[in-house]
């Protein structure tokens, strides 16, 4: 025969204890503590928020110190490639931090680097004696949403280590005797368009030379330390690479990095325009007796030629 199924009860359970068997009561219980869990789990996301907020925050940090960063343009020395003035907003840009790990710093390249002592900042950036606010301005400064360090320089590259640079040939900067190329120049409203003169800099090795594109009102190698040698930048200090605008959305795009010696162009420098056009006509007295003496040769022999018909 078969024997029944038992049923769950408290009579099939004569070893258990009374006190250990489950009753209605109990199960009860647990369901309402499953239900409680419930609500304890939507509680604890705000206990639990203010943590996610501080890891974000420490890996947009991190982030930031190790691969690429977000900087705020405060002076206007780089426009219109990059905006950063009174009255107008500074351009937030994304500097790439890991680049010159496995390429040098080149012509062209728009860099981000620690000013060397000698340096003067562009901005001033009073501290404010509220430890708070020192405090939330230092965070921003670190997220990109507050003006950087005053010792934060942000230019072209115009010439590295080696090379000799120096101003002006009809206007441009000369590197290495080849007159530069440099669509990327801006010149500042009611100031003339004209170069800053300085004599030739051999730039050391390990620097590099630095210029604002705003030219007539931009801080940087040619001024800075006295200019010469001591306006030059130790490529150490270079933190690293601005690639692209973020913010504001209206100015999103990447940010030129026009290498000015791929077209450069030999000129005489620092010749007045009659010493440049010497060559010319020195060759051109020399071709002349040469076309006048082929002609009169070309002349002989038709009549030579005439004579034999």
């Amino acid at each position: 025969m078969v024997e029944p199924v038992s049923q769950n009860t408290s009579e099939d359970e004569p070893d258990r204890p009374e006190e250990e068997r489950p009753t209605r009561a109990s199960r009860r219980g647990r369901s309402g503590a499953k239900k409680f869990g419930k609500v304890n789990k939507k509680r604890s996301f705000w206990k639990e928020l203010p943590i996610l907020i501080v890891v974000a925050l420490v890996l947009t940090i991190l982030i930031q110190q190790f691969l690429a960063k977000v900087y705020m343009i405060p002076s206007g020395s780089m426009e219109t490639t990059l905006h950063g003035c009174s009255g107008c907003t500074g351009d937030r840009i994304l500097v790439d931090r890991i680049t010159y790990d496995f390429t040098d710093p080149g012509p062209g390249d728009v860099v981000v680097f620690k000013g060397p002592p000698a340096w003067v900042g562009e901005i001033d950036t009073p501290e404010s004696s509220n430890i708070f606010v020192s405090g939330f301005r230092t965070l921003g400064s670190l997220i990109g949403f507050a003006p950087p360090d005053e010792r934060d320089f942000v230019k072209r590259i115009i010439a590295v280590g080696g090379q000799t640079v120096q101003c002006c040939d009809n206007n441009r900067v000369v590197v290495d005797g080849k007159a530069l190329d440099e669509p990327y120049v801006h010149w500042e409203e009611g100031m003339p368009p004209t170069e800053r003169t300085f004599e030739p800099v051999k730039v050391p090795a390990g620097y590099v030379w630095v210029m604002g594109d705003n030219r007539n009102n931009s801080s940087d190698s040619r001024i800075q330390g006295g200019g010469g040698v001591n306006g030059a930048v130790p490529v150490d200090n270079i933190i690293g690479k601005a690639r692209v605008i973020v913010l504001p959305p209206g100015r999103w795009g990447g940010v030129s990095d026009h290498n000015p010696q791929a077209n450069a162009q030999p000129l005489a420098l620092g010749a007045p325009a009659w010493q440049q056009g010497l060559p010319l006509g020195v060759g051109i007295a020399a071709a002349w007796p040469v076309v006048f003496l082929g002609r009169r040769m070309s002349a002989g022999v038709r009549k030579a030629v005439d004579r034999r018909r």
